[in-house]
């Protein structure tokens, strides 16, 4: 599977700047409004050592990393649930991602246009109350439909127009769908609408580069709107990241061990994407390839498999399993086997992070 996060925020925030330091892409970047139009998309391989690990270890034609497919949208204005801006075009573009991730300014460079001083907290609600306003509508015209099959006596109807009152009921009174609890299936009846503000959020708060660690008052006031509603936040310098990109390896390591900097922006905020979307990896390693997979935290191995093809999860019959660091331990399979760590598994194990696995699939 692959992850999907769209990039939104109000104009001139930074959106494509830290899209572009992100992916090493080329959107457009101009201080002026909507110079984003059409969604900047890129598909970036997930940095993971493991991969080298077993890549060392085992030979193989090719090594596939995962993969996390990035979206920049059009900047988001207040009246973009009425269409105002790229109001509808952005909205629906944000409906078909995993995650939302909104860049908030944190920064105080004059020379990028803005009216007003620089309000983190206020950016966020503009885009959080359209969001919410864009819901709002989606689930009215979805209850209605509903509503026309309860007078049938349709049980099922009359549960999913339950949940549906419910979530207009939060959406009313301007709350966000993720910062309530829902069960499993309230959520498989909300899933088919796309809903945004049940989506996870990260906000990345775009700060200076003499506020690198976000210890400034604007980004601390994301670290705090952040915790209020159960998102993550990550403080990125987009303009020095873009710049360290540019940089050959041993020029962009020495600078950033000047900078205090361990990782680029992409690492910190895909560990932060897949812990905001509990995910993890496992890998699969032959002749042919290593290959890392993205699945979520919890799923039992026969889910596993069906990454790989959707006809492995239906006829799973056993998994053989050992784990990266016994991999660095023994060096080879073989003497993995002969330690005795190679475990046999069956439809009730659960993905553990780091498993290498060889699926046996009936016909």
């Amino acid at each position: 599977m692959t992850v999907s996060c769209g990039i939104v925020g109000l104009p001139n925030v930074g959106k494509s700047t830290i899209f572009n330091a992100l992916t090493a892409a080329a959107a457009e970047q101009a201080n002026y409004p909507f110079c984003t139009i059409e969604p900047n998309i890129a598909i970036v391989d997930v940095p993971d050592t493991n991969l080298h690990e077993i890549h060392s270890r085992i030979s193989t034609q090719k090594v596939i990393p995962a993969s996390l497919r990035v979206v920049d949208i059009a900047g988001l204005i207040a009246g973009a649930s009425k269409g105002e801006g790229m109001g509808n075009q952005f909205l629906a573009n944000i409906r078909e991602c995993d995650a939302i991730m909104q860049v908030v300014r944190c920064f105080t460079t004059p020379s990028v246009v803005r009216e007003g001083a620089v309000d983190p907290v206020a950016d966020i609600e503009i885009i959080e109350l359209e969001l919410i306003l864009a819901d709002l509508e989606t689930v009215v015209r979805a209850r209605e439909r509903v509503k026309k099959k309860t007078r049938s006596g349709d049980k099922d109807a009359i549960v999913e127009l339950g949940v549906m009152d419910r979530a207009k009921e939060v959406l009313e009174n301007d709350r966000l769908l993720r910062t309530e609890e829902w069960t499993a299936h309230e959520r498989s009846v909300l899933r088919p609408l796309c809903l945004m503000t049940i989506k996870k959020m990260l906000y990345v708060a775009n700060v200076g580069d003499d506020d690198l660690c976000g210890t400034s008052s604007h980004a601390q006031e994301v670290a705090k709107k952040a915790l209020e509603s159960g998102a993550e936040w990550l403080p990125i310098c987009g303009d020095l990241e873009c710049e360290l990109r540019t940089m050959g390896t041993e020029d962009r390591d020495m600078f950033m061990t000047d900078l205090g900097i361990k990782e680029l922006g992409l690492e910190r905020l895909i560990q932060c994407t897949y812990k905001l979307l509990d995910l993890q990896t496992f890998y699969t390693a032959g002749e042919k390839e290593v290959r890392a997979w993205t699945v979520h935290k919890g799923w039992e191995a026969p889910r596993g498999a069906g990454v790989i093809h959707t006809d492995f999860e239906k006829k799973f019959i056993r998994a053989e399993i050992y784990s990266v660091q016994d991999l660095i331990d023994y060096e080879s399979e073989a003497a993995i086997k002969s330690a005795g760590k190679l475990r046999t598994e069956g439809r009730s194990y659960v993905m553990q992070e780091g498993d290498i696995c060889h699926f046996l699939i009936g016909p």
